[in-house]
């Protein structure tokens, strides 16, 4: 942690000045409490000074946290009083058109800055995002209010506009949108929720997504040691709680000249001790040169009296001492141009839990503080500005403010002048938050009680006595008079909730509901972008009701009101665009070629209102953002033709837009043609089957020209890759199965389209795989193609299954087999007589290891085409048990494969079966044909053996004595000699 930042005192600072008595007190208290004093000393100097230099500031500054109910309420009585004619208000200047849309939404909501096509920022940054919630209990939002509905007030928002934002971040981030400075925060999960909250409450949370916050005011320690001592000594848990007990509650009843000395102080405070990360001092720095820049050139271009302005800024930044501080500097600080990023605005919904997770509060102090707020406004007699026409709201509040300032509590005719120091007797009161007031307690617990109930929870009478007395209980332990909310939510918690959580809420998230709840508010219909209000008109003839915020459930008989299928079209196209949960079929489903007669919908776009109004800033309509995204997903530098094909299945179902399907078709041609792999080769197997199922049954005289090329493209490249794919190991069996499946299923087409069957047999014959799945692939596509007999395909497997130096590869043979019913599905009996051939005849010591390799193997590569086997097994096998007895396969008319493979007596011991099944196969064939070899690995293993005279001696037989005792003492020999001469493939 570096060292802190140590005040500069400003120019002509004396003790004669209106805070030098304070100075001194400070002076002496470190003197007294420090060793070394002098650095202490210039920090507590260097507070009285930002504020003295505040103070003196030609334009008044008035400093605020956000979300705060001591800074609205001081705003709205400072705007009673002064009435300036010019706000400057701390805020993305290029969302100064959205202010008037906030008359049609039910507050919270958020301001919002939106681009997904970026120019200027690093690749892969999109999208981004900027949002800068308002609260009724904000002073940002009585500012607006009061400017908006008082004629001949100006508003006028100076801060850094979004492209900025972004473009400062982007200066020493990879990706502009990872984190934020300042008063910026990326959108987060508050590290402080609760447990056991209902599905919906972590969506409203998320209300923001991963947009940048701004708000006005961010004020934390930057030391976590200054945080954490605060916390211990304040016997707190969090930073909200401790500002709320010792800023907020005292702050509520003080005048103006206090509230902004105070402020200030905190401000000053907090911006010296902090780490000396010079990069984001730069930045802070930056902004406050940006504001001043713009306030300065307004003034000089409208001529107006700083005295009549009012600059309406975060705390932090009141305290700020860069030389283009105030209206009468004369330092240039240079804007850069904006980027050529096109962004899009609006308004969307917000609610407490976004807020809080969006700045990292603790749960329930954005509602606590709307509690506040209202408590506040009926004990202070204040008259809040609210915005014409907003729910909830007045109807006007312009009429008031043309009427004399009424004096208010801090404002008495006995009160000091304005500018006096009014720091220390506020540093020197203790904190008295006031008397224990009964009567709200007991209403807190009751009806905490009575909310626990409805919850699940078996709470009574006695568990409301024990909050009330808990909660005083822990008042007193932490030297308060009066309980706050945080120490009721703790009662609460240790009385009701015991060991468990009955339902969804937990007793701390019922308290949030019961001070005021996760208020969320909603975008009226007249401030949503064109697209949201095409929606809701196009929605309206199933009556759905867009202001409830539950889930709809939507019934629509297609059959019978056939004038309800656009609307049917629209909700597929909102379930294609939006989350799965705000629109979700409950029946009816939409594929190509076939729609429902009857559809059952939940709808939820009440409650997912961001959802829709962001697909506003893509397009006008969802048609035309349908499209779009279909155009990106095709034309997308990483696309392949399955994704192609999809975008044209989907243009399709959707769209119905020939001229687009014509295009993402060319393009899918586009992209198979220049594949260098078969990686994609299932998918475009299953789409382009699909669709030449649909137009095949659409009734069109013809194939489109894109699905003509398509198709003999494919049969070509398909041709090209085939002798490669069979030999490269990274190219999966799976794959291989599927370009032949291509070739031969899509063989007629191709034919008609002038491609020659040449191709699929030269590229067959120039395929020699090794790999024992891709050889039984081979033999199948040679089957299917006439170049090798079923009789012969027939004496391989069963050649396979009598040599023990293949047995135990054939589970992988099988699996060759199983993925090419694909291409050659009237292979399936074949198949099917193979395995019945290994399950009836091999001995148990051979068919039990490879089991579970050929279990798994089916499993992993065959999953989709077992149940074929087993349909045809169903037709191949009797019904019942007692015909199984007299049954005769299929197959036994023809050579059998166990004829080959030997048959198991009756009473035989299995050690002779298998020394009989080792004596099968080609090692008789081996030693006539290989003589002397033998000869040799006799002599090496200490065999006896006639001499072999030369190349002219008589070979021995292959069935004499020694050498049918040699096969039978070292079988693993004879094997391996045959592997070495390559006259049959190593086992395993």
């Amino acid at each position: 942690m570096s060292e802190p930042v140590t005040g500069t005192p400003v120019a002509g600072a004396s003790s004669d000045s209106r805070f030098g008595a304070l100075r001194e007190q400070l002076a002496d208290a470190a003197t007294a409490f420090a060793g070394s004093p002098d650095a202490l000393t210039g920090i507590l100097a260097g507070l009285v000074d930002d504020v003295d230099h505040a103070l003196g500031e030609e334009l008044e500054i008035f400093p605020v946290c956000h979300h705060s109910p001591s800074s609205a309420l001081a705003m709205a009585r400072r705007l009673r009083d002064k009435q300036p004619k010019v706000i400057y208000l701390e805020l993305c200047e290029d969302m100064q058109p959205l202010l008037t849309e906030l008359r049609n939404c039910e507050l919270p909501v958020a301001l919002q800055a939106f681009a997904s096509d970026l120019d200027g920022f690093p690749a892969g940054a999109g999208p981004l995002s900027v949002i800068a919630p308002i609260t009724e209990a904000s002073a940002e939002y009585q500012a607006i209010a009061y400017a908006l509905e008082t004629p001949g007030v100006e508003l006028l928002l100076v801060d850094r506009s979004t492209d900025h934002v972004f473009q400062w971040q982007s200066d020493d981030r990879t990706d502009p949108a990872a984190a934020a400075d300042g008063d910026d925060e990326p959108a987060q999960q508050s590290g402080q929720g609760q447990q056991g909250q209902a599905d919906g409450e972590d969506d409203e949370k998320a209300l923001h997504g991963d947009a940048v916050g701004v708000g006005i005011g961010d004020l934390r320690p930057g030391f976590a040691e200054l945080e954490a001592y605060l916390l211990h000594h304040g016997k707190v848990r969090h930073w909200s709680e401790w500002w709320d007990q010792y800023v907020e509650q005292p702050l509520i009843g003080a005048d103006h000249d206090t509230y902004r000395q105070v402020m200030v102080m905190i401000g000053s405070l907090f911006r010296r001790l902090r780490p000396s990360d010079a990069a984001r001092l730069d930045r802070d720095e930056d902004r406050e040169r940006y504001m001043w820049t713009r306030m300065r050139d307004h003034l000089a271009a409208s001529g107006a009296d700083p005295a009549d302005c009012l600059y309406v800024c975060g705390a932090f930044h009141a305290a700020s001492r860069v030389e283009q501080f105030g209206v009468r500097s004369t330092a240039p600080f240079e804007i850069t141009a904006p980027t050529g990023t096109k962004w899009r605005y609006g308004l969307i919904p917000s609610s407490h839990s976004a807020i809080e997770a969006q700045f990292g509060l603790a749960g329930g102090t954005v509602s606590i503080a709307a509690s506040t707020w209202r408590k506040a406004l009926t004990g202070s007699k204040v008259t809040p500005y609210r915005l014409a026409g907003q729910q909830g709201g007045r109807k006007s509040s312009a009429r008031k403010t043309k009427k004399a300032a009424r004096p208010t509590a801090g404002g008495t005719a006995g009160a000091a002048a304005p500018g006096d120091d009014r720091l220390s007797g506020f540093l020197a009161a203790p904190s008295r938050p006031g008397e224990l007031d009964e009567a709200e307690l007991r209403g807190w617990s009751v009806d905490i009680v009575r909310l626990a109930r409805r919850n699940g929870y078996l709470a009574s009478t006695a568990d409301a006595i024990a909050i009330f007395e808990t909660a005083v209980l822990l008042a007193g332990m932490r030297n308060r008079r009066r309980p706050t909310p945080y120490d009721f939510a703790d009662a609460a918690v240790t009385c009701i909730e015991k060991d468990v959580v009955p339902g969804r809420r937990d007793v701390r998230r019922l308290c949030e509901i019961m001070f005021g709840g996760d208020r969320i508010g909603r975008v009226g219909y007249d401030a949503m972008p064109p697209l949201a209000r095409d929606v809701y008109d196009r929605l309206a003839p199933i009556g759905l009701d867009p202001k409830r915020r539950t889930v709809q459930r939507a019934l629509l008989d297609l059959h019978g009101q056939p004038e309800l299928r656009p609307c049917s079209d629209l909700l597929w196209m909102l379930r294609r665009l939006l989350p799965p949960e705000v629109v979700r079929p409950i029946m009816g489903e939409r594929r190509l070629g076939e729609k429902s007669v009857q559809e059952s919908w939940d709808v939820a776009i009440g409650r997912h209102q961001r959802s829709i109004i962001e697909l506003g800033y893509e397009g006008v309509t969802i048609e035309q953002v349908l499209e779009q995204r279909l155009r990106r997903a095709a034309w997308d530098p990483q696309a392949t033709a399955a994704h192609a094909l999809g975008a044209v299945e989907e243009s399709l179902l959707f769209l119905q837009n020939r001229r687009l399907t014509d295009e993402l078709g060319a393009r899918a041609v586009q992209l198979l043609a220049a594949e260098r792999t078969a990686d994609g080769a299932p998918e475009v197997l299953q789409r382009i089957r699909q669709l030449l199922a649909y137009y095949r049954t659409s009734g069109e005289p013809q194939l489109p020209a894109w699905c003509q090329d398509f198709v003999s493209t494919g049969y070509a490249h398909y041709c090209t890759l085939l002798p490669t794919a069979f030999v490269d190991d990274e190219t999966g069996l799976r794959q291989v199965a599927a370009m032949l499946g291509f070739l031969m299923t899509m063989e007629s087409v191709a034919m008609a389209l002038g491609c020659d069957r040449t191709q699929l047999e030269l590229a067959v014959r120039q395929s020699h795989p090794e790999a024992p799945a891709k050889i039984a692939l081979h033999w199948a596509a040679q089957s299917q193609l006439g170049q090798l007999p079923l009789a012969e395909l027939r004496d391989r497997c069963a050649d396979l299954l009598a040599s023990p130096l293949t047995v135990g590869a054939f589970p992988h043979y099988l699996s060759g087999f199983v993925q090419a019913l694909e291409p050659v599905p009237t292979l399936a009996p074949f198949v099917v007589e193979v395995l019945s051939a290994a399950f009836g005849q091999l001995p148990d010591p051979v068919l039990l290891p490879w089991l579970p390799t050929l279990i798994t193997t089916l499993r992993e590569q065959a999953g989709e085409l077992v149940p074929i086997l087993v349909r045809e097994a169903g037709r191949t096998f009797p019904a019942s048990l007692p015909a199984l007895d007299s049954w005769t396969p299929p197959w036994a008319a023809v050579a059998p494969i166990a004829a080959r493979t030997g048959s198991a007596g009756d009473g035989a011991a299995p050690a002779a079966e298998s020394a009989r099944y080792a004596m099968s196969g080609p090692a008789p064939e081996l030693l006539a044909e290989f003589p002397l070899a033998a000869v040799a690995v006799a002599d090496l293993l200490g065999c006896a053996a006639d001499p072999v005279g030369g190349a002219a001696a008589a070979p021995p037989a292959a069935g004499e004595p020694a050498v049918a005792d040699l096969l039978e003492r070292f079988p693993t020999s004879a094997a391996g000699v045959a592997a070495h001469v390559g006259l049959v493939p190593a086992a395993g």
